[in-house]
């Protein structure tokens, strides 16, 4: 199935494409996260078999701490991504493309008892060839959507720029061109940077290496960040 893309607006005009990811990758990141959490699991086994009745006792507790809590801490603590989410450059986000909440996160781990029936997460398989954005029951409910994510590296030249207002008011199909710029700029050279800058020269008042740090500055203000 072909990933798709949601587009969704911010309160700033802005549009955002969120390029949601489809079956096949979701499988393979939950696959890494079964792994792991069975080597977790095993670990603590051998350390509590030691210890008899007691230790089958607490083994219980932590298999059912393990298995359910995994998912929803790392969603909600390390920005929608589990181990295997990360390794597959995947990223639960609100369907607004906000982050992930503790309660987003629980009710979407929660539903798995139901996209898992009636065996090998049949539920959750038809539902996400049935959507549009390949959400799985758990999703739908929760408001949520998984989507390809670059890693936190790509953007830190941006990130890295202090915010800037246009000289101008831009358009909306300037803004989004301001904005895809910062996104990719990690990919392009520093020659294409100061040439893609300096055709916009007029929005930011400079060119060259002082263009291409102002574009990343609009962009940033652009999308509301203000420190």
């Amino acid at each position: 199935m072909l990933d798709t893309v949601r587009e969704v607006h911010t309160p700033e005009g802005v549009a955002l494409r969120l390029p949601a990811a489809g079956p096949v990758p979701r499988s393979l990141a939950w696959l890494i996260d079964l792994a792991i959490r069975m080597a977790l699991l095993m670990a603590i086994s051998m350390v509590l078999g030691m210890l008899g009745a007691f230790g089958n006792g607490v083994y219980l507790i932590l298999l059912f701490v393990v298995f359910w809590a995994y998912p929803v801490v790392f969603e909600a603590m390390y920005g929608g991504q589990t181990p295997g989410k990360r390794a597959l450059g995947l990223r639960v986000v609100s369907a607004d493309g906000a982050p992930i909440g503790w309660m987003a996160s629980f009710v979407r781990n929660l539903m798995r008892t139901v996209d898992m029936l009636p065996f090998g997460y049949g539920a959750g398989l038809v539902a996400s060839l049935a959507d549009p954005w390949s959400r799985r029951l758990g999703d739908m409910v929760a408001g949520t959507l998984v989507i390809h994510a670059p890693r936190e590296r790509t953007r830190t030249a941006a990130l890295q720029v202090s915010p800037l207002a246009p000289a101008a008011p831009l358009q909306a199909h300037e803004q989004l061109a301001v904005i895809a710029f910062a996104e990719r700029a990690h990919a392009l050279t520093d020659a294409r940077q100061r040439e893609l800058a300096d055709i916009v020269a007029p929005v930011t008042g400079a060119r060259g290496e002082t263009g291409v740090m102002r574009l990343l500055g609009v962009a940033n203000w652009l999308l509301g960040r203000r420190a």
